[in-house]
């Protein structure tokens, strides 16, 4: 794989030849590279695959019809291989408006062999490879063309790498018998609903949005799903539409004229002018609704809660001592009190977390198992 010699696509023709170079491949490694500065959609730039015998640079801006590309990754008997996928199988889930299956991801697999979570995939392959990767073109604006060959070669090691890698990893899995954790995960990752963005649940994604009083709240929930939906139909970001803070100023103040909305400090002339009126009938609509859902606070936490709290990272400590793991990567504070609160919603109940540690901590609150103490060394046993 690291001799293979790059392609570089730029003709149906060429595309057609290399994929029926790479059908019958068990596994294809593959990147994207994408700009989303200016536009609410990615802007789909190149895409980097590697297969058994063949390693090459798709340029979609020259290769218009993709057809072939489209019907060798969403062939269900072959893996596609990722790090951190989920930006790449957005360009895919808006391009044809399915997902492929099934994936592996290199990302979310390294946590299993101790690797620290979310790790890059630079830092992965040298750890594992003991390659060291150029990132000199990391800042490349992959709209512009010619693309030079140093520009070619950086992209391609994206894939070059990523396949040796991901057989290293999926063998020590397989070694520990770790590999059937990561199911669920990867069938999350390729869960269309991760990727729809319905207008109405906007407001999740605006910090300090649960700061807001009920009223407040319902103001914003309208006005980030109007945001939403003219952003996709201009295909603009959202904050070159209105940005989050002031939408949120905007629930807090509830002007209901365009004078009142004139005064509120950030909103430029321009906006006011084009967006003004929908803005305060948003306002105006939200303000005069007979419902609102209260918001529920969470309380704060006792002495008593955040001891449990406490308890419960020994649980975890223990948990990643003996599976080689790092605590981190396992359960951080917020994810234990997020447990506490909501546990069937909590990440330590889903996936290989489950197993490692979501079920232990259940055993002790639960009270089949405690923790104790023997020789100043802690330890789960059965609760008798």
């Amino acid at each position: 794989m690291r001799d293979l010699p790059i392609q570089y696509v730029v003709c149906s023709k060429e595309l057609g030849r290399l994929c029926e170079t790479l059908t019958g491949s068990r596994w294809l490694a593959i990147d994207t590279e994408f700009l989303r500065e200016s536009t609410y959609y990615p802007e789909f730039c190149l895409l980097q695959v590697a297969g058994e015998n063949a390693l090459a640079c798709i340029d979609p801006l020259k290769v218009r019809d993709l057809t072939p590309l489209w019907d060798l990754l969403y062939q269900p008997e072959v893996v596609k291989v990722f790090h951190a996928g989920r930006q790449d199988l957005e360009i895919f889930y808006h391009l044809h408006g399915s997902l492929p299956r099934p994936v592996f991801d290199t990302q979310l697999a390294a946590p299993l062999l101790g690797y620290p979570d979310q790790i890059g995939y630079a830092n992965l392959v040298a750890e594992i490879l003991g390659v060291q990767l150029d990132k000199g073109h990391s800042r490349t604006d992959w709209r512009k063309r010619p693309l030079s060959p140093e520009q070619i070669k950086y992209a391609a090691d994206d894939v070059r790498y990523l396949a040796p890698l991901y057989l290293e990893i999926r063998q020590r899995l397989e070694r520990l018998n770790r590999l059937a954790w990561l199911q669920e995960d990867f069938d999350s990752l390729t869960d269309p609903d991760n990727y729809a963005n319905p207008p109405q649940d906007a407001w999740l994604r605006i910090k300090g949005a649960r700061k807001l009083k009920s009223r407040q709240l319902s103001i914003l929930k309208r006005l980030a799903a109007w945001r939403e939906q003219v952003a996709r139909e201009e295909n603009l970001p959202r904050g070159w539409i209105i940005k989050d803070d002031l939408l949120c100023h905007i629930a807090r103040l509830r002007p209901q004229t365009p004078k009142a909305l004139s005064q509120l400090r950030g909103l430029g002339d321009k906006t006011l002018k084009r967006h003004g009126q929908t803005l305060c009938r948003l306002v105006n609509q939200a303000s005069s609704d007979s419902e609102v859902e209260p918001v529920q606070h969470p309380p704060a936490r006792t002495t008593e809660q955040e001891a449990l709290v406490d308890l419960l990272n020994a649980v975890v400590r223990l948990q990643a001592a003996y599976h080689h793991i790092t605590p981190s990567v396992l359960a951080s504070r917020k994810d234990l009190e997020h447990f506490l609160d909501r546990p069937e919603q909590s990440r330590l109940y889903h996936g290989w977390r489950r197993k490692l540690v979501g079920e232990p901590l259940m055993d002790l609150l639960q009270g089949r198992k405690r923790l104790s103490i023997e020789q100043g060394r802690i330890y789960m046993e059965e609760n008798p």
